[in-house]
């Protein structure tokens, strides 16, 4: 059976001064903080923080320090521009696979980034999100900022265009003719002009970079798939260009997004909706399998429920409050601290789960939920030290079976030389002599691995390497059970705070409402 495959979302856009933009803002848009813009004195606050995952920024060698702060960086972008048609920042939002764990779509991220713009000069402020739509279902995706004006090197900004002298056969600059005297034209000062042309200054602005970055993105995706073993294939390509009859969705925006949550129809909306209407099919089949996966979760929760003890337990009621009000449960982004190595966050949020995690573990109360947490984050410790140490000396001991296996054959070659003489040596010497240049680079090589009085033993190390991986790959699936146990922890803890804010803010409502109703029939 081939890989499912998926459409790469990815959409690229110019923040624009003659649009009311700000680079400003949108860097604090998509790092989920405050910020004030030196250019206009406005301070940026963005409306949401909960679903950051990570935000940073990557810098080029010839970049100022001082650009690793975000607000000295973006004002620094603001302030260089003079036009009020200035285009401030390219932005790039790009979907990620869902079932990748944070840590790893930070790595994978702050790879992609740094090969794709960074390294060609570029400063790249980037951040992760991890938001939900009304139907739950999470979507971790990328917002990349970048610079747009080259940086000189020592590190101030360039110039977006450059002049361009055109040049005749013989690599001479072609003269400007004044039709009427036919001598080359001068300007106001007296200097001479030349054909010349405006050009940008690097190959950022090419069209052609939206496809290659696109294509990157959707190759570093599968790629990280295929190691992960996840079947799904990321298609860089757009419908049109796979020769498919399908149409893509298209950005509705926020207008009309907060009309259509209000059951106002838009014409984007329209659109969309005729779009979903043709792809039906499609729309069957994943509504098929979610059914499926629904009437599995709900068998499981019922032998759970059967199976728990009767005795009151205020996680479980509280559980069972959220479960009522949202269906399942949140997630920490922000403070999730084991959260971040987990792939399937849709289990975490799972209400079925999270009764069965609190009911195998015996855990009655909130207090007993604090102990066991603290007890499985000092066993997780213990369990990443010796992890470590065991993973460094396994390295370890793969690196010298690695070296040894490049050594032996032209340890031997040279062994076999140093038993020769005269004639027979020389024509041997001739024979491997590629090999024998390499004996001394290698043996010093060799010996700088090996520890003090350490001896070559390749049969001892390959038994040490059976032994040690077979340790390390034990504690690590326990470090992993023991991580997994630590995040619905952290989950269930984090909705027992949120629920109880939830229920202030309404109380706090209900009471400033029957305020107002009190005053309003005490005038009347």
């Amino acid at each position: 059976m081939g890989n499912v495959t998926k459409q790469a979302s990815t959409r690229f856009s110019i923040v624009k001064r003659s649009k009311g933009q700000s680079a400003v803002e949108k860097a604090s848009y998509i790092s989920r903080s405050i910020l004030v813009s030196e250019f206009d004195g406005q301070t940026y606050r963005p409306k949401y923080h909960e679903d950051l995952v990570h935000s940073e920024i990557s810098l080029p060698p010839n970049a100022p320090k001082e650009y690793a702060d975000r607000a000295t960086l973006w004002n620094a972008v603001e302030l260089s521009e003079k036009g009020q048609k200035s285009q401030l920042a390219r932005m790039l939002k790009a979907s990620l696979p869902n079932d990748w764990s944070y840590e790893l779509a930070e790595e994978v991220v702050r790879d992609y980034v740094q090969r794709n713009f960074v390294n060609k000069g570029m400063c790249a402020d980037w951040a992760i999100h991890d938001s939900e739509n009304d139907k739950g279902q999470r979507n971790l995706h990328i917002h990349v900022l970048l610079t747009m004006r080259p940086l000189t090197e020592n590190g101030e900004w360039g110039a977006k265009q450059k002049k361009v002298y055109e040049l005749d056969e013989n690599g001479e600059k072609i003269p400007v003719i004044d039709k009427k005297t036919g001598q080359q034209k001068v300007d106001k000062r007296n200097r001479k002009q030349w054909k010349c042309h405006t050009a940008d200054s690097t190959d950022w602005n090419s069209r052609e970079n939206a496809k290659m970055w696109r294509k990157d993105l959707a190759g570093t995706i599968n790629a990280t798939n295929e190691q992960l073993g996840i079947a799904l294939h990321w298609e860089h390509r757009s419908f049109k260009e796979q020769g498919i009859d399908r149409e893509p969705t298209i950005h509705i925006g926020a207008v009309a997004n907060a009309l259509e949550r209000k059951g106002i129809q838009t014409e984007r909306g329209n659109i969309n909706r005729e779009i979903i209407r043709n792809n039906m099919l499609l729309e069957q089949a994943k509504e098929m399998l979610m059914l499926a996966k629904q009437e599995v979760h709900s068998a499981q929760y019922a032998k759970i429920k059967s199976t728990a003890v009767s005795v009151k337990n205020e996680v479980m009621e509280m559980i069972a409050k959220v479960r009522e009000r949202k269906g399942r449960l949140d997630l920490p982004i922000v403070s999730g601290k084991h959260l971040r190595r987990m792939s399937d966050r849709t289990a975490l949020q799972s209400a079925d789960n999270a009764e069965k995690f609190i009911t195998t573990r015996k855990i009655d109360s909130f207090e007993s939920l604090a102990k066991f947490t603290a007890d499985k984050e000092q066993r997780y410790q213990q369990l990443e030290m010796v992890h470590l140490s065991k993973g460094q000396k396994l390295n370890r001991l793969k690196e010298l079976s690695k070296m040894y296996a490049l050594y032996a054959p032209i340890q031997a070659t040279y062994k076999e030389s140093q038993s020769l003489k005269g004639l027979a040596k020389m024509k041997y010497d001739k024979e491997h002599k590629d090999s024998l240049s390499k004996y001394t680079e290698l043996k010093e090589r060799m010996q700088s691995l090996l520890q003090n009085g350490e001896k070559i033993t390749p049969k001892q190390w390959k038994a040490e390497i059976q032994s040690l991986q077979s340790e390390y790959d034990s504690i690590g699936r326990e470090q992993t059970k023991t991580a997994t146990e630590l995040a619905y922890a952290e989950v269930i803890s984090y909705n027992r705070k949120n629920l109880e804010r939830e229920l202030q803010n309404e109380s706090r409502q209900q009471n400033r409402q029957q305020v107002k109703r009190v005053l309003s029939e005490t005038l009347e």
